[in-house]
């Protein structure tokens, strides 16, 4: 998302205090304009592509406790940030530190429903990376389990897109596809497939950046290489063909998933939905798909390669998060943020850093020849 660079070009130097002021007054240098070229750089918006700030507070290795959630918590009831096949997730605040966070209520009706939640704290006990949701608690009672998550307020990532005062450019969607990547790989590295790579997965973590995070790994499953997995669930339109097939599945399997994510957002259109179900499992397996001309037309070479290297019914011919993360289409930030006409935060920030670097400096070499003019001042006085 492009944001207004004003509220960047404030604040930029450190306040001297009333001493320094008074020392600095007798050198200041007479105050020069902008030039025109620096003028039209600071009117350029800002694309946000600074990474996720991490969850606040450490990483926790989180054990079930058989206690009442309410002893410990204040669940907000009128506060449903997202719903599923699970239950409900509600805001909540730890009574102890007044920490905000996120409630996943999960209704258990048996012991397979049971298995499956200390499955996904299985997961998330292993997971500590900035775009993967992180866990904090855990609760059990008779007729649901409840998980205590990082809370984010910015919704899902596709209800933000869609809003109309929302302008989406390639610039956010390669941002946002990066971050994807970025947590996949992870993930991967940790040996764990997501296996429910969808829009609704995706959060943003608030509403005016371009940081996400990953969430819900609750069909998320450990890779065991000599161990063939076969999985029969998942969202339709996102189903890798070796899912439809019920055949073995691996790290690829997420990789198609990231394609389609990639393909909804450069064009708002799902490659592979039908008018049914079944007509959707159809292209799928087919592997039939195509860029709408229309909707691609303003999209770059490089972004419609990434996504026919993702869309490849051969899951080894698939890249991997890795590759993904060095293709042309993610890389070179700075030089796509000249062509789109925008500057990067980063940019912003790094050039902040620098500028207070260099007034310091300066600063601290104007404090210095005023103090040495004025002890050559004192040695000059008769006594």
């Amino acid at each position: 998302m492009l944001v207004s660079n004003s509220r960047y070009l404030h604040g930029w130097y450190p306040r001297p205090n009333a001493k320094e002021k008074s020392e600095e007054k007798e050198t200041k240098p007479k105050n020069v304009l902008p030039s025109r070229d620096y003028q039209a750089e600071m009117e350029l918006a800002t694309a946000d592509d600074c990474p996720p700030p991490p969850a606040p507070f450490n990483h926790r290795i989180v054990s079930i406790k058989q206690a009442i959630l309410s002893s410990c918590y204040t669940v907000c009831q009128h506060e449903v940030l997202g719903g599923g096949r699970f239950g409900q997730v509600h805001k909540c605040v730890e009574m102890t530190s007044g920490l905000r966070l996120a409630a996943k209520i999960i209704k258990v009706k048996a012991p397979k429903d049971r298995d499956e939640v200390k499955n996904e704290i299985n997961v998330m006990n292993q997971l500590n990376h900035v775009n993967l949701i992180q866990l904090y608690d855990a609760f059990e009672c008779k007729n649901d389990l409840t998980l205590i998550m990082e809370y984010l307020d910015g919704g899902e990532l596709f209800d933000r897109i869609t809003d109309e005062s929302y302008h989406l450019t390639e610039l956010d969607a390669i941002m946002f596809t990066k971050q994807i990547c970025e947590g996949i790989y992870y993930l991967h590295q940790q040996y764990i497939l997501h296996l429910d790579l969808k829009p609704e997965n995706i959060l943003c973590v608030s509403r005016t950046g371009n940081q996400i995070k990953i969430i819900d790994f609750g069909l998320a499953r450990r890779y065991k290489p000599r161990e063939k997995l076969k999985v029969n669930f998942g969202t339709p339109e996102f189903l890798a063909p070796e899912v439809v097939n019920y055949d073995f599945v691996s790290f690829p399997t997420d990789m198609w998933s990231v394609g389609v994510i990639t393909y909804m957002l450069l064009s708002g259109l799902s490659p592979f939905l039908g008018e049914s179900d079944a007509e959707t499992m159809n292209y799928i397996v087919n592997c039939n798909w195509e860029f709408d001309t229309e909707t691609f037309d303003q999209v770059s070479e490089d972004a419609k390669d990434f996504i026919s290297r993702l869309l490849v019914k051969e899951k080894s011919c698939r890249l991997s998060a890795g590759q993904c993360l060095k293709h042309e289409w993610l890389v070179n930030l700075p030089i796509k943020a000249q062509k789109y006409k925008v500057r990067l935060k980063s940019q912003v920030l790094l050039q902040r850093y620098m500028a207070q670097k260099k007034w310091k400096k300066h600063f601290y070499v104007v404090t210095a020849a005023n103090r040495l003019r004025k002890y050559q001042l004192l040695t000059l006085k008769p006594s």
